[in-house]
């Protein structure tokens, strides 16, 4: 599994589930056309677009490129790069029935179609993964901090989400990914909380 530099933005959780498959990356769901309303969402792609890097990666049809269109509107370019999938035309195994206009989207896609859209886009593959994976903050570091499994941690992490201006209903596993987008594991150590 590859690992990416870029935070990658696609429309839902079943999205997610398929490309965390593909690559190692922090990638955020935009809860469909929730994206619209959510200003604190919004506010944490320009945040991780400044920091890391956005990719953004909606569905073909209609709907994924309003979105896609939308954070257009709430990233500055620089920050952005497009990445996209085929037209391809059936429907996914746990649906019912096709979609609108009868296309896959991303949670449709193999993994080697998902793989060269993010090549396409102009992802930064890290392929130095193991020494990137001794510098991420992680769950055991969470824990002694006092943020997970323990008396008092969702107290302690919805003040660091409030302390970092960060969405408040980030779960403890949103916001470990987030953290490591933000700062070094050396930072989060030395963190007062």
């Amino acid at each position: 599994m590859r690992q990416i530099k870029e935070v990658i933005v696609v429309e839902g959780r079943y999205d997610k589930n398929s490309l965390s498959q593909v690559v190692d990356a922090v990638i955020l769901e935009t809860g469909g056309f929730g994206i619209f309303n959510d200003r604190q969402k919004q506010k944490l792609l320009r945040q991780m677009a400044e920091k890391r890097g956005l990719i953004v990666l909606t569905d073909s049809d209609g709907a994924g490129f309003v979105i896609r269109n939308f954070i257009k509107s709430c990233v500055p370019p620089q920050y952005l790069k497009q990445a996209y999938v085929p037209d391809i035309y059936g429907k996914e195994k746990r649906k019912k029935a096709p979609s609108k206009e009868g296309k896959l989207g991303v949670e449709g896609m193999r993994p080697e179609i998902l793989l060269n859209a993010l090549i396409k886009a102009g992802a930064t593959f890290d392929d130095d993964i193991q020494t990137e994976k001794q510098k991420l903050i992680t769950k055991t570091d969470m824990y002694l901090k006092g943020l997970s499994g323990g008396e008092g941690s969702r107290q302690k992490r919805a003040a660091l989400i409030k302390q970092l201006d960060l969405p408040e209903h980030l779960t403890a596993d949103g916001l470990l990914d987030v953290l490591n987008a933000v700062m070094s594991r050396e930072e989060f150590l030395n963190f007062q909380l």
